[in-house]
């Protein structure tokens, strides 16, 4: 089925009066068809694009979904709900989305298919829970569902960046301290060490090459960690596999791998519970949640779940059976299923897996601050003493 998108246009009507407004068509020929019906001569009809998107982030839209599920509670009409979003935020993108999105409700679109419109802020899980609402009649209810989600995600993204942060910050300040030392202060060094009648040591001698490289050649190398960063971003947008490599090496990667793993899971649990409690069918939910885990390993383990229960298997087995979900889950699921519960024990389960993560993340950090603090002072201090190495010499010669 072609997607329809939202084309503005303009043009007189029978009396020759003119006009203009915002209709859905899948192409510029069909909306142009479409007012010729109305009795409309078009005289431009342009495809709207969407608003821009990197102006909002997924707080913007977790924010505006627990506003909009809060206001449409109360009472508050669909329209006037987004007025007063749109008003009461700072961002203009923000305004302008609200003043789409009810456009698109005015000329007679339903509230999922007026998000349809902004795929860049409103995935594919967002809209199908809305689709869902709309037909059982409980828009506000799944709202209010998808705003706990994304905050949810948000939360669980903040705390795998809080886990990095730290060993990131220290390999910055190592990077930086270790090129001013060798671009600023050996070369001070050189100057004394050219005046000694004697050779130099083999430490000394290799950071004065690591320094005169720096010094001479800063530009080949920026320019050269330029290319590789470019290079490796088009491979991983270009090359399924080299992702899929990556990704499935990442969950082996000590201490950070089952980190990355339980979230992995997490996501997977959570959006799996949101869908099955908004309706959705399992297997169709199954579709949706592969991509919501984030890592590929749980994409193809999502893909022989969804043909084992197709073949008639429950899902509680077929988790068992794809071998990367924990024995814990496995019997949640298995229990949710036999007593009817399913989303109430798979989000639970994601409640104790995201409480793991919180629990790991501490021990990292108390882990690796002083393991990184000394790989630091090994690197500084391996530096100072190369350069001081030839004085010590010097000084006891003479």
């Amino acid at each position: 089925m072609a997607v329809e998108r939202r084309f503005a246009w303009e043009g007189k009507d029978r009396h020759g009066k003119p006009v203009a407004g915002m209709l859905r068509a899948t192409d510029a020929a069909a909306a142009t068809l479409a007012l010729r019906r109305q009795g409309i001569l078009a005289t431009r009809v342009q495809h709207r694009r969407a608003a821009p998107g990197k102006a909002l982030t997924q707080k913007d839209i977790a924010l505006f979904t627990r506003q909009l599920a809060t206001m449409m509670g109360a009472g508050v009409p669909l329209l006037t709900a987004f007025e007063i979003a749109g008003k009461g935020h700072a961002k203009p993108a923000m305004t302008q989305l609200m003043q789409d999105l009810r456009h698109d409700i005015e000329a007679g679109g339903s509230l999922q298919q007026a998000f349809r419109q902004f795929p860049h802020l409103f995935d594919e899980l967002y809209c199908n829970l809305v689709a869902a609402g709309e037909q059982a009649g409980i828009v506000q209810q799944l709202l209010a569902r998808l705003a706990t989600h994304q905050e949810k995600a948000i939360a669980l993204r903040r705390q795998l960046r809080g886990a990095l942060m730290y060993p990131s910050a220290i390999v910055a300040v190592a990077i930086v301290v270790t090129s001013i030392i060798l671009a600023v202060v050996v070369p001070a060094f050189r100057q004394v060490f050219d005046s000694f009648a004697a050779p130099l040591p083999l430490p000394t001698l290799l950071v004065m090459e690591l320094s005169r490289l720096l010094v001479q050649s800063w530009y080949w190398l920026l320019a050269a960690l330029a290319a590789c960063t470019l290079l490796l971003r088009l491979a991983w947008r270009r090359w399924p596999r080299l992702r899929r490599a990556v990704q499935l090496q990442a969950l082996r990667i000590p201490l950070f791998g089952p980190l990355l793993r339980r979230a992995a899971i997490a996501r997977w649990t959570r959006t799996l519970a949101a869908m099955y409690a908004a309706g959705v069918p399992l297997l169709d939910a199954l579709a949706l949640v592969g991509a919501a885990a984030g890592n590929i390993a749980y994409q193809e383990a999502t893909s022989r779940i969804e043909r084992e229960i197709r073949a008639g298997g429950s899902l509680a087995l077929a988790m068992g059976h794809s071998g990367v979900f924990p024995e814990l889950l496995t019997q949640l699921a298995l229990i949710g299923e036999e007593s009817g519960a399913l989303d109430a024990m798979l989000a639970r389960a994601a409640d104790i897996i995201e409480a793991e993560i919180d629990a790991t993340v501490t021990v990292l950090t108390s882990l690796l601050e002083p393991a990184l603090m000394v790989v630091l002072g090994v690197l500084v201090g391996g530096l100072v003493i190369a350069l001081y190495l030839p004085i010590f010499r010097l000084g006891a010669v003479m």
